[in-house]
This record gives structure tokens, C-alpha cells and sequence, in this order.
């Protein structure tokens, strides 16, 4: 048994990670204005009763939806601490996360993938700051997580979307509305519409068009969710003064133009996610260039051999990456959700029979195997006809000793 399949070693890395998550931001402070604005939500949520709009500290309308501070607000009414309260719910979601992972990559790839992948989740610069922050990311990023693992598993085991699976998109989708709005969409929609027209493009001339194994569950899933949180909009703009210029205009609308936030560089998360998920990117980077070297710098033949789960995985990191790369308002942590769905995609890698990049095994895609039939095939057109046959070259040794004695009876075979 190695080190990694070892289930102390499983142990003391997620006792590290949880260690990690509660003491990374001691002492626990609201200097940050992000944080003050989140944890005055669910305060004023009890002391006031105002349970779907709230305000800041500076007596502005708040500009997130209220579930988060749902959330704190019944875990106050458990502790009776807001210290708590405000950052019980994203260390809650960070081992929830944590725990989905390792679940999934174990059961698709193995013990030792699901470690390393539990490793990348929790040991990089990221996670452990955001699991006791009073933000929203890590719900977010948990609420999105588990919409695309039941899309990978779906694709996976290339099942149809039942309408079970589409209550369970709805209500996550709901929440992901009710936790930081549309933009839930730019993390899932460009991964799905990738992959469904990768999966069109594959499919044979002539074959009838199916449902299995299909990333996109149905349309009412979204619109319903999306109807909800226009309910909340509507009712802010209607009995909420200031609410269309604070939350519409500035803080949705805003997000798109150069005047109100502050833009940065189109390809700013790209260097700030490289570094924030060290050693990990890395790594991922380097299987990814072996195996590339391994047939020959041949992207065609990597995409041809890749698995659709695991494209799945790629295109939904991607896809997220590259969409809110593409909104000019940009700060590092709104980047998290591509975490969870990357250390899958290591697991993949890492994993032999399953991953992205894995070895073949058809002779089409061994030049060794060719090069060796190649040879069996010159040796092949040198034998005479009726041995050119495997079974007729059995059958002729077979009968060769006795013709030759019986040919020559003095010499010795």
C-alpha cells in the first residue's frame, strides 16, 4: 500500500484543510466593507424585520438577495453569537464542498486521485481565506457545484433528465438567484453550450438525435428560477425607493460598463488564478503538456481520445473563465467557482483509465503497435500462401516433422 492510498494519509490532510479553514482569517474582523455590508443584512433581518431588502451600514440599500442572510439569521437564532452566525454558513459550505469532491472523484476515479483532488480544493490560496468570510462566494460556489456535477453525472453514466433532476436544477438555480443573482449563468451556460455543440458535431451522419448523456436538462429549470428572482426585482423597484438606480443600474448594469467599478485587464484572472491555485495549476499544466508530448503536439488526437464527462469538466472551468473574463468589473475571488470543478478535472488526469488524457489503447493510437504490426506484416509476404494463414501456419508445423523424415528417413529433424 502506498502513502496515498494509506487512509491515515486521507485523514491528516482533511484534518488540515478544516484547521486551515476555521483559523485563516483569526482574528476575525468586519473591516472590510464587503464583509460589513453581508453581516448588517442578517442583523437587520432580526432586529428590525426587514427580510427581504435590507440596507448598509451607511443606510444604502443592500445589493445582494437575501438568502445568505436567511442563513445567518437561523444560525444566530441557534448560537446566539453573530460572530458565528455571520461566518458559520461559508465554512459550513467549504466542507461541504470539500466532502461532495472527494465523494465524486473517489467514486469516478479512485482513492488516490480523490485525495489529490481533496488537496487542490483545500490547499491553495483561495479556499481557506473565502471558508470564514461573511461573503457569499463559497454558498455560490457550492450551489454551483453541485448543478454541474449532476450535469457530469448525468453525462457520465449517459442518462436521460428526469424530472426529479430537473426539480433539483430548479431549486439550485432558485438559490444560486437568491445568493448573488444571474450570474450563475456565466459559470454554467458557456460550458453547457459547448459541450452540446461538441455532442451534435459527434454524432454519426444520419443518427437519431438523443437525450442521453445530454448536459442540458430543460429550459423551464432556468426560467422558472430567473422568474423568481424577477419577482424580487420587481417588488425592490416597486416599494423600495432607489432600488432600480442602486441594485439595477449600478450594481447589475454597472458591472458591463468602464465609469461606475473599476475595470481591469481582460486577461486579469488568468495570472491571479494561476497563482491563487498553486501548486495545483501547475501541475495540471504539466500533465497536460506530457501527455500532449506523448502524441506528438497532436490536439486532435487528445480531443478524439477524451472521455464527454471530461469535457464536461473542461469546458465548464473554461467556459466560466473565459465569460466573466469578458465583464470588465473583475476582483479575484469572484473567480472561485472554476475552482471546484478544475480539482475534478485533476482527478481526471491523474486517474488512468477515466481521464482526460489517458493512454490509449487502440493500435491506431500506438505508433509502437503499429510499427510492430507493420513488421508482422513484411514478415507476413514473405512466407508462402498457404502460410500466410495463422491457422494454416499451425497445421503446416504441425505436419512438417513427418514429411520431412519420411522425405529423408537418414537425417534427424
Amino acid at each position: 500500500m502506498s502513502l496515498l492510498e494509506d487512509r491515515r494519509t486521507f485523514w491528516i490532510v482533511a484534518a488540515l484543510i478544516v484547521v486551515l479553514f476555521a483559523i485563516a482569517n483569526l482574528p476575525w474582523q468586519l473591516d472590510d466593507y464587503d464583509q460589513a455590508k453581508q453581516a448588517f443584512t442578517s442583523f437587520e433581518m432580526v432586529k428590525e424585520g426587514h427580510w427581504l431588502y435590507q440596507h448598509t451600514p451607511h443606510e444604502r440599500l443592500a445589493t445582494k438577495p437575501p438568502l445568505v442572510g436567511w442563513i445567518s439569521a437561523a444560525f444566530f437564532a441557534m448560537t446566539r453569537s453573530w460572530e458565528i452566525a455571520w461566518r458559520l454558513p461559508s465554512f459550513v459550505a467549504a466542507l461541504a464542498l470539500a466532502v461532495v469532491l472527494f465523494g465524486a472523484a473517489k467514486n469516478a476515479y479512485g482513492s488516490i486521485p480523490a485525495l489529490i483532488a481533496l488537496g487542490a480544493f483545500g490547499l491553495n490560496l483561495l479556499s481557506p481565506r473565502l471558508a470564514t468570510l461573511v461573503r457569499t462566494d463559497m454558498l455560490l460556489a457550492l450551489v454551483i457545484f453541485l448543478i454541474g456535477l449532476l450535469i457530469w453525472q448525468k453525462i457520465r453514466v449517459g442518462d436521460e433528465w428526469k424530472l426529479r433532476d430537473q426539480v433539483y436544477v430548479f431549486v439550485l438555480l432558485t438559490a444560486a438567484m437568491l445568493i448573488k443573482g444571474p450570474i450563475v449563468y456565466a459559470f454554467l451556460l458557456p460550458g453547457i453550450a459547448l459541450f452540446q455543440l461538441r455532442r451534435g458535431r459527434a454524432r454519426p451522419p444520419g443518427a437519431p438525435e438523443t437525450k442521453l448523456g445530454s448536459a442540458w436538462p430543460a429550459w423551464w429549470p432556468w426560467l422558472a428560477s430567473l422568474a423568481i428572482f424577477l419577482l424580487w426585482v420587481a417588488g425592490g423597484i416597486r416599494f423600495q425607493p432607489g432600488f432600480y438606480e442602486e441594485v439595477v443600474m449600478r450594481e447589475f448594469v454597472g458591472r458591463f460598463g468602464e465609469t461606475i467599478h473599476r475595470p481591469q485587464p481582460l486577461l486579469f484572472y488568468l495570472p491571479h488564478l494561476l497563482h491563487k491555485f498553486a501548486p495545483w495549476s501547475l501541475l495540471m499544466i504539466a500533465i497536460a503538456a506530457l501527455d500532449f508530448r506523448s502524441r506528438n503536439w497532436q490536439l486532435r488526437t487528445v480531443f478524439r481520445e477524451m472521455s464527454p464527462e471530461t469535457f464536461w469538466l473542461l469546458y465548464w472551468s473554461i467556459g466560466g473563465l473565459i465569460v466573466m473574463s469578458l465583464i470588465p468589473s473583475k476582483r479575484v475571488d469572484r473567480i472561485f467557482p472554476v475552482i471546484p470543478p478544475l480539482c475534478l478535472l485533476l482527478a481526471a488526469q491523474i486517474n488512468g483509465r477515466d481521464a482526460a488524457l489517458r493512454r490509449p489503447v487502440g493500435a491506431a493510437r500506438r505508433p509502437c503497435l503499429n510499427q510492430t504490426q507493420n513488421a508482422q506484416a513484411a514478415v507476413k509476404m514473405r512466407l508462402p500462401k498457404r502460410w500466410r494463414n495463422f491457422d494454416a501456419w499451425k497445421a503446416n508445423a504441425i505436419r512438417l516433422p513427418r514429411t520431412f523424415s519420411l522425405d529423408h528417413p537418414q537425417r534427424e529433424l
